[in-house]
């Protein structure tokens, strides 16, 4: 009779999680980080409208392959902002690769470049520091300041100078599930990089802006964006090769994830 006694007085047991049990205090449960897989792959297609060059008034529109690689690692990650590496032991600084190219441009389809050589495809690549300026739930802020080196992409590659772009961007998530991200900056570069375009002779600035959205629906992912570029005040505007001050470019792509890791990762975002 006593044991039964003790056996009514045992403390209830707590409800399992997930099942707002009341033995857990005020019937909650700490919230369990999101996860996510450490590499996707997939394969897309992306839609662009391209100047020949800023500062020219001819555009041309490409139809390419768009490869979709995320990495998150806790030293290497590559997303939509690029490839990273953190090489720098501060929650606000990351040290990342940053990459920027240009199309080539075939001097018979442009007006202006007649009889001149042609604009080979170029890549750049070099370092880019990142700063976390603000932080609020929702959105941050960032100042990003790349340099990067730039080659022709042909048999015999040669450097074309340096470039460089500092700018404050704005990374936000909007109630519709999409993503917004500004940018806004100058865009400097050295005499031998504005030669290869405008035959000119003196280091100077330009001014750029874009606007980028995203979405991943499923395996699906969207992505669309526009820049805006501006000529004005810059040593070379009235070269005979420049002939707008300002112009735009457009982008829009569409990938399919194909391929993801069993191991999963906490979410970063």
């Amino acid at each position: 009779m006593g044991l039964g006694h003790r056996q009514h007085r045992r403390p209830p047991v707590a409800a399992p999680r997930g099942r707002g049990g009341a033995g857990a205090r005020g019937g909650r449960q700490p919230a369990r980080r999101a996860t996510q897989p450490l590499w996707e792959l997939g394969i897309g297609v992306a839609g662009l409208r391209l100047p020949h060059y800023r500062g020219s008034a001819q555009s041309q529109a490409w139809l390419l392959p768009a490869p979709y690689a995320v990495y998150r690692g806790e030293v290497l990650r590559a997303d939509r902002d690029g490839l990273r590496a953190r090489l720098i032991d501060h929650p606000d600084v990351d040290l990342d690769l940053s990459l920027g190219a240009s199309a080539p441009t075939r001097s018979e389809d442009n007006e202006a470049r007649r009889g001149m050589a042609d604009l080979k495809p170029s890549l750049e690549f070099g370092p880019q520091l990142q700063w976390r300026l603000l932080r609020r739930p929702g959105w941050t802020l960032d100042l990003r300041v790349p340099v990067r080196a730039a080659f022709t992409l042909q048999r015999d590659s040669r450097y074309i100078g340096w470039v460089a772009a500092p700018v404050l961007n704005l990374d936000t998530a909007l109630p519709s599930g999409w993503r917004l991200g500004l940018q806004a900056g100058p865009l400097y570069g050295d005499r031998r990089q504005h030669a290869y375009f405008y035959d000119v002779g003196a280091a100077d600035v330009r001014a750029k802006a874009l606007a980028a959205v995203s979405r991943r629906v499923g395996d699906t992912w969207f992505g669309a964006f526009v820049r805006a570029d501006t000529l004005s005040g810059a040593v070379f505007a009235d070269s005979p090769l420049v002939t707008q001050r300002s112009g735009w470019a457009a982008g829009l792509a569409v990938s399919w994830v194909l391929a993801t890791s069993e191991r999963r990762v906490p979410s970063r975002e």
